[in-house]
This record gives C-alpha cells, sequence and structure tokens, in this order.
C-alpha cells in the first residue's frame, strides 16, 4: 500500500512539473520597464510602467535636468510613496513623475531643454537589471512646453488625465459627458427611453418613478460604456464594434419593433404570471416591475445604438492603454456617461411626472412613442440593409403614421386651433413621406434627398468635382499608397454603423470649401464596418478605438497632433486644415 501512494505521489509530481506548472517568463528590459513622456502647457509628465513581478529600488530613482545645465531635481519633484520589499524601499506599481511648469520656467528660461531619469530594478524570480535611463527632451517657449507640435485632442485629453487631480478629472469628463448628450448618438436613446416611461401603469407612475427608471437606464447605459472602453483599452477587444454583427442590429431592431406594435394596442408584455406573483411576494410589484428589463435596455442600447467614438472617449481609452490604470480611466468613462445620461434623467422624469391620465389622448402618446421605437428600428437596421429599402421603409413610416394620426381628415365645427396646426404638421409629414416613396420608386437612395435622380445634370456637375477617396484594406495596402504619394496624405477610417461617420461624408466632405481644400490631398479610406481581423490590426497599428477617425500624413509619417477622433462640421474642419498648410 505504502509503495502504490509512494508511485502515485511520484507520478504526480512528474505530471505537474511536465504539464502543470508553466515556468515564469524573464522579461527583457524594454518589457519589464516602460517609461514615457508627455508634456503639456502645466508641465511634463513621466510616466513608469512596470512588467508583471518588477520592481523599482526607490533610491536608485533620479530625475535630472542636464540641458541647458545639470541639475538634480529628484527633491523638487513628489514621489509615489515606496513600499517596503526585500528589506529595501521600493516602487511595485506604474506611477507617474510630474515635473510642472514653474519649475521648468525657473531652471530653463526659454528654448529646449532635456530631461534624464534613471532607474534600478530587479524582478521578483531574483534576477536584477542593470542600471538604466531614459531622457526626453522638449521645447520650453512662451511659457508652455511643446515638442514642436501640440498635442491632438485627444492626447490632450489623456494628459490631463494624468496631470490633474481626481475631482477635476471626474468634474471634466461629467461635462464632456453633457456636451456628447447633443451628438446624433445618444438622440434615438430619448424615444427608448420615453417609451419604456409611457408603456409603464399610469396609475402609479409619477415623477419619483419616472427619475428612478429613468436612473436604472442611465446607469445601465453608463456601466456598458465603461466596460466597453476598458476592454477596448486593456485587450484591444472593442466590444461595440463586435455589436454590430448583423445578427445582432436585426434582432434589437425586431425587438424594437415588438415593442412598438404592443404600444399600439395589439398585445400587451409582461412577465409571466408565475414569475410575477414570485416577485411580488418578496419585492412587491411597485419597486421590481419591468427594472430588469430596463436594465437591460439601457445596457444594449450603449452598445448597438450609439457606437461612435469621440475625442473625451479616445483620451480616456488612451489613458488606460498607457498606465494600465483601469480604475481611474473606467471611473472617468463612467462619469463621462452619466453625463451624456443627465438629459435623458430629465426626459425621464418630465414624462413621469406629466404623465397624462387614460383616455384618448394617453393612447395618441402611447402610439406617439410607438412611431419613434419603430423610427429607431429602422434607423439601427439601416446600418445592414441597401440605402434603397430604408429609404422605402421610412416613406412606409411616415405616411402610415401621419395616417393613423389623422392627416386626411376633415376638420370638425369644433377643431381647436392647436388642433389645426398638428393636422397641418401632420399633412407635411405626409407629403414627405410621399416623396420618398416618389424618390425610392426613381432609384434614390439618400432620404435627405428624395429627387435626386430628377436633378440628374446637377448631379453630373456635383459628382465631376466630388471627393473621391481610395479604399485600403490593411497596413500594406497603407505602405504602399504612402509610398506612391507626391501629396500629405489623409487616412479616414469609416464603418457603416457609425453615425458620425454618415455625418462625415454628408456635412462635411460634401461642403464646397472642403472639397477645395481635399483636391490637395491622397484621400485613403479604411472601411472598417464588418470588424474583420484587418480591420482590427489596423485599427490597433495607431491605437485607434474605433471610427470616426481621420489620420493626416507627409512624407509617410503621421502628424499625431493633428489626428482628428469625432465629427467636425465643415467650418471646424477647414480650421483644422490650416493646420496642415491648406
Amino acid at each position: 500500500m505504502q509503495q502504490i501512494f509512494r508511485y502515485s505521489a511520484l507520478f504526480f509530481l512528474l505530471v505537474v512539473t511536465l504539464f502543470g506548472v508553466e515556468k515564469p517568463k524573464l522579461l527583457t528590459a524594454e518589457e519589464a520597464f516602460k517609461v514615457t513622456a508627455t508634456h503639456s502647457t502645466q508641465g511634463v509628465m513621466i510616466s513608469v510602467i512596470l512588467g508583471e513581478g518588477i520592481y523599482l529600488y526607490d533610491d536608485k530613482m533620479i530625475l535630472e535636468l542636464i540641458k541647458p545645465k545639470a541639475i538634480d531635481i529628484s527633491a523638487m519633484v513628489e514621489k509615489p510613496k515606496p513600499e517596503y520589499f526585500h528589506d529595501t524601499m521600493t516602487q511595485r506599481k506604474p506611477f507617474e513623475l510630474f515635473i510642472p511648469q514653474s519649475l521648468l520656467e525657473n531652471e530653463v528660461k526659454k528654448g529646449s531643454f532635456t530631461l534624464k531619469f534613471s532607474y534600478q530594478g530587479c524582478s521578483e524570480l531574483g534576477i536584477c537589471y542593470q542600471p538604466e535611463s531614459k531622457e526626453f527632451t522638449f521645447k520650453l517657449k512662451g511659457g508652455s512646453v511643446q515638442n514642436g507640435a501640440p498635442l491632438s485632442e485627444q492626447d490632450g485629453i489623456a494628459a490631463r488625465l494624468m496631470n490633474e487631480n481626481i475631482a477635476l478629472v471626474l468634474l471634466s469628463f461629467f461635462g464632456f459627458g453633457l456636451l456628447l448628450s447633443l451628438t446624433p448618438c445618444v438622440f434615438p436613446m430619448i424615444p427608448i427611453l420615453s417609451s419604456i416611461i409611457v408603456s409603464q401603469p399610469t396609475v402609479s407612475m409619477n415623477a419619483k418613478k419616472g427619475f428612478w427608471l429613468s436612473l436604472v437606464y442611465v446607469f445601465a447605459m453608463s456601466l456598458a460604456y465603461t466596460i466597453a472602453g476598458v476592454l477596448a483599452a486593456l485587450f484591444g477587444a472593442n466590444l461595440q464594434a463586435s455589436m454590430q454583427d448583423p445578427w445582432v442590429i436585426g434582432i434589437f431592431s425586431a425587438i424594437f419593433v415588438l415593442l412598438a406594435l404592443s404600444m399600439f394596442g395589439f398585445y400587451e408584455i409582461k412577465m409571466p404570471s408565475f414569475i410575477q406573483n414570485r416577485v411580488n411576494k418578496k419585492t412587491g410589484e411597485a419597486q421590481t416591475q419591468g427594472v430588469v428589463g430596463i436594465a437591460i435596455m439601457g445596457f444594449l442600447s450603449a452598445l448597438i445604438v450609439g457606437p461612435c467614438v469621440a475625442a473625451p472617449l479616445a483620451g480616456a481609452l488612451i489613458y488606460i492603454s498607457q498606465s494600465g490604470d483601469a480604475l481611474l480611466g473606467g471611473a472617468a468613462l463612467f462619469v463621462m456617461s452619466l453625463g451624456m445620461g443627465a438629459p435623458l434623467l430629465l426626459i425621464g422624469t418630465t414624462a413621469g411626472r406629466y404623465m397624462p391620465r387614460p383616455g384618448m389622448w394617453m393612447q395618441n402618446i402611447t402610439a406617439f412613442f410607438g412611431v419613434m421605437l419603430l423610427g429607431v428600428a429602422i434607423w439601427v437596421l439601416s446600418r445592414i440593409i441597401p440605402s434603397f429599402v430604408s429609404m422605402a421603409l421610412w416613406a412606409v413610416l411616415l405616411i402610415s403614421s401621419s395616417i393613423y394620426f389623422g392627416a386626411l381628415e376633415s376638420f370638425h365645427e369644433h377643431t381647436k386651433g392647436w388642433q389645426k396646426v398638428l393636422k397641418s404638421f401632420l399633412f407635411m409629414v405626409l407629403v414627405y413621406g410621399i416623396a420618398l416613396l416618389v424618390g425610392f420608386l426613381s432609384g434614390a437612395t439618400n432620404p435627405l434627398a428624395p429627387f435626386e435622380k430628377f436633378t440628374l445634370k446637377e448631379n453630373v456637375a456635383v459628382s465631376a468635382s466630388s471627393t473621391t477617396f481610395h479604399k485600403i484594406k490593411n497596413i500594406d495596402e497603407l505602405n504602399l499608397a504612402l509610398k506612391n504619394s507626391q501629396k500629405p496624405v489623409m487616412l479616414d477610417f469609416y464603418a457603416d454603423w457609425c453615425v458620425n461617420c454618415i455625418e462625415f461624408e454628408q456635412f462635411t466632405f460634401s461642403d464646397t470649401r472642403v472639397k477645395a481644400k481635399l483636391e490637395k490631398l491622397t484621400l485613403l479610406k479604411a472601411d472598417v464596418t464588418k470588424n474583420s481581423e484587418e480591420d482590427k490590426a489596423l485599427q490597433k497599428a495607431f491605437n485607434i478605438y474605433g471610427p470616426p477617425a481621420i489620420l493626416f500624413f507627409k512624407e509617410g509619417k503621421e502628424m499625431s497632433e493633428l489626428r482628428l477622433v469625432g465629427f467636425k462640421n465643415a467650418d471646424e474642419f477647414l480650421i483644422h486644415l490650416e493646420k496642415l498648410g491648406l
């Protein structure tokens, strides 16, 4: 028996040794210590990221100004609190060293200067590395730190995350969120949330309940943005882009259609009775009915309805990817999302407060939000269906809804003035719907220009001077295009499901003034709609987390300070092109 036990133990140790335990990898110096520096008008931030199991000796860290004069500034710069490890004081977590602007102005006065950061560290595997140092050269001019060119908007936001205190960072991102709430990516969430409030039982609805239901929706939406952002920054997994699969969009659109039909009174959507009874026994129906469904709708809306990237979002993702600080970066994304949802809270509270009493008026309001949900379904579905089909669906929706609400009904003797105004609006909707139907039958594809086929001569003149983008699919094609171009190059990252990308096409690139400027550039387009492996690799090569993003190249090298993330109208884009010398 003892022999069996002994041999079994030996066999187990052999298996574990051969297959069960992977030996820790010894990192190279480049993998163990990643030291970078950024600059802004506030000063210089040196960021130090340590590999797994790596630590620095606290007393070996020396920060010096070596040009235009040599001076040790280690004692003038605040260091993070060290940890006691292996009988010495060490730094075991990523950290930053901030050299304030005032210190630089006192010591440098003006012109170029060079900072030198020296350090030595070890691995917990028992191996120590040789002493190393990194040098960073910047230029101090006119009271601000520069490096030949200013930071791009998103890089500036990332630097702000590193430089400023947490409270100010979170307050700034809440403000960014409020500004983003005015963008088209957030607009479709208004009818979604409003329809949820309207579909609740009228008797129990009030401002307080409207606020709490809205808060559940906004909180779930914010959680989705935060999770998607942190995953994209840390692992390159763009959850929002992956949710643009045709099957996902088709199912989500179908959910909107089903919800809309229930608001027209075709059926009632509610939990099975046995689930409701069990929930009611524990917590009470008034507090629990539909909350889980609202949270799920808010979570999915953030991922499917509004997947575009803006500069504040890109800045937070850059900070997370460079520093590894998912806590602060994630908190900034969450607060930004709350700012985006603040108007939704106001709308939900107002809808709960002024919910119409039961009757014909309430039925019309409910049907109106049903129409809005059908519009959201078409808007989401338009990312995966041909544009002419989308145009036909918009025509059917506008014509049917205007007739449903009485656009063709005659006035009664006691018709009120506001009813006449409403009917006039419905008649205009009907006319526009007919225009879309005529445009669809003529072969038009743009709902904003339904008669484009009837203005053929004008179209020919426009197309003759239209902007032509050459599509590239991967890094090799991009490098070849950069090599062969005799002009500066503009690369546009685009996707069919990105609202801001379509806005760029329709409102910015189509502007006559912008076209004239773009003729001086070689125009390239990377269509990342399918989010294929090539698309992911191309975006990863430039640390892009999603469209829209516009990059500019000169002599084969990107001018990173001119990178654009998020939508710019024609006037703003022209100002940006002036920085390129156009």
